[in-house]
């Protein structure tokens, strides 16, 4: 029977570091960037052998720029990584010279252990132990497959017996652990009763797989589980069938195929060199590889992002002309929503999507407001101010060319840029508001020729009554202000598109 571990899935808030910290320091290869099957707009990532075999995989949820977790009870603590006996030395040497927080080594049930933290702090623990690989990767040193995972339980006798299902037998108590064989590794659950709980987030595990010898198995196991709590349906993940579960004391576990593998639709040679997305998300293709955060492969030219006020991510097509819309999202969103309508706009444009910081029951806003029709003033005048030093720092760190940079804001965010325009007066010189009302309540004078604005309001826009005070304020100061009406309520429709194009084409 098949046993083990198949992979483990943990939470990244930063894609660029992680990969440099798993297929450059580690020496993991990438064997498959997806969308997610869950959600499209969260791009997975998937670490292994040189085949990404069954055993030796890591895979990592990017929520690009999220929240930290918490590592408590009903979660994956540590994953243990086996290496050669041998190279437990160089391996220390190597993380110490490149900064990588290590403790160690100890001595661990017999076996000689390493700690390392990665960019989030996740707990990786270097194994030696003679496990060979069943794809090894070029560098002798390099991981060989998983050793185990630990879990904090509550209870520790059930989680074990619900192990059991999976092909794990007890062969070691030591203290608050159980250890938990199958035919390949180990599970050490701690009893750790009174710990706190964990709390999904970045920085942390999401779930541990199991093996499964066949999809015939997997479909097996959903029988047996009958109500067991969580358990789903099973779930064509296209690299794997799979279902998933939760074990009594809270924690994920996933129970996975091992076939069709990750060769099901890229070659040996070519594993993780191109973004997949979902089958049943095709029609999304566009949009996601925008939206997907960008990386670099270890050795690979990259832009090093910079500490600027807010958060931000580009966008940065093949073949890029010089120009960078610079995108200011709508209430609730993030600084990826206007990407799909940017690159449609100028497929050839960088971009540069920014998050709004202050934040309102939960979603993201650039500024509070007290009623929906009425605003905070100073947190208006301080968002803008900062804004204007995020604007001036891209252009300075990022080399930008700011005579060639369009400001294109949506409701919330195109309110902000009215603002900006009239309390920092030439930052922005060319923009685009989408839905955007006049949100200062005493607009200053301010010189704003050689600045061209297009406003487009939705004809059913319930705020649009707003939107002429912002126009004729705007032209008072100057400003080249071209104001379309279209077939719309507040949200975006197509015609906003063609609309905009065409002001584009025309500047």
């Amino acid at each position: 029977m098949t046993t083990g571990i198949h992979h483990v899935t943990a939470i990244t808030r930063n894609v660029q570091k992680n990969v440099d910290f798993y297929a450059g320091f580690l020496g993991l290869r990438l064997v498959k960037q997806t969308g997610g099957f869950e959600d499209a707009e969260q791009l997975h990532l998937f670490y292994g052998d040189a085949l990404g075999s069954p055993g030796s995989i890591i895979t990592f949820l990017v929520w690009q720029d999220g929240a930290p977790g918490r590592v408590g009870l009903a979660q994956v603590s540590e994953i243990a990584f086996a290496v050669p006996p041998a190279s437990i030395g160089d391996w220390l040497q190597k993380a110490m010279a490149a900064g990588v927080p290590v403790s160690g080594p100890v001595r661990e049930q017999g076996e000689t252990v390493l700690r390392l933290r990665d960019p989030d702090g996740i707990t990786i623990k270097l194994v030696g132990a003679e496990l060979p690989a069943d794809a090894p990767l070029d560098d002798p040193n390099a991981p060989t497959r998983i050793r185990g995972v630990t879990i904090l339980t509550e209870d520790a006798e059930a989680t074990a017996d619900f192990a059991s299902r999976f092909g794990y037998r007890e062969t070691l108590r030591d203290g608050p652990f159980i250890r938990m064989a199958s035919d390949r590794d180990v599970i050490d659950l701690r009893q750790s009763a009174g710990f706190v709980n964990g709390a999904q987030g970045t920085g942390v595990f999401d779930h541990v797989a199991f093996r499964a010898p066949d999809t015939e198995a997997v479909r097996r196991m959903r029988i047996d589980l009958g109500n067991a709590a969580g358990a789903t349906n099973v779930h064509d993940r296209k690299y794997f069938l799979s279902l998933y579960v939760r074990e009594p004391s809270g924690t994920l576990f996933e129970y996975a195929t091992d076939a069709p593998g990750f060769t099901v639709d890229e070659d040996a040679d070519s594993l993780g060199r191109t973004l997949m997305i979902p089958p049943h998300d095709a029609d999304r293709s566009d949009e996601l590889r925008v939206k997907l955060p960008q990386f670099a492969m270890p050795g690979e030219e990259r832009m090093p992002m910079r500490d600027l006020p807010f958060i931000h991510r580009f966008h940065t097509p093949d073949d890029p002309d010089g120009s960078v819309i610079v995108l200011l999202h709508g209430t609730g969103g993030d600084e990826t929503d206007l990407m799909p309508l940017a690159a449609q706009l100028n497929p050839r444009a960088t971009l540069l999507g920014v998050r709004g910081r202050s934040t309102e029951e939960g979603i993201n806003r650039w500024f509070r407001r007290i009623t929906p029709v009425t605003y905070d003033q100073a947190d208006i005048a301080a968002e803008s101010e900062a804004f204007a030093a995020f604007a001036e720092g891209a252009v300075r760190s990022y080399g930008l060319d700011a005579a060639r940079m369009t400001y294109l804001g949506y409701s919330n965010g195109a309110n902000l840029l009215g603002a900006v325009l009239r309390l920092q007066p030439g930052v922005v010189r060319r923009a685009i508001l989408l839905r955007a009302v006049e949100a200062l309540e005493e607009p200053p004078a301010a010189d704003l020729n050689g600045t061209r604005v297009l406003m487009i309001t939705g004809s059913r826009d319930p705020f649009g009554k707003m939107a002429p005070a912002l126009e004729a304020a705007l032209k008072s100061g100057g400003a080249e202000v071209t104001a379309r009406v279209v077939n719309a309520g507040h949200e975006l429709s197509p015609e906003d598109l063609v609309v905009a194009r065409a002001w584009m084409a025309a500047s």
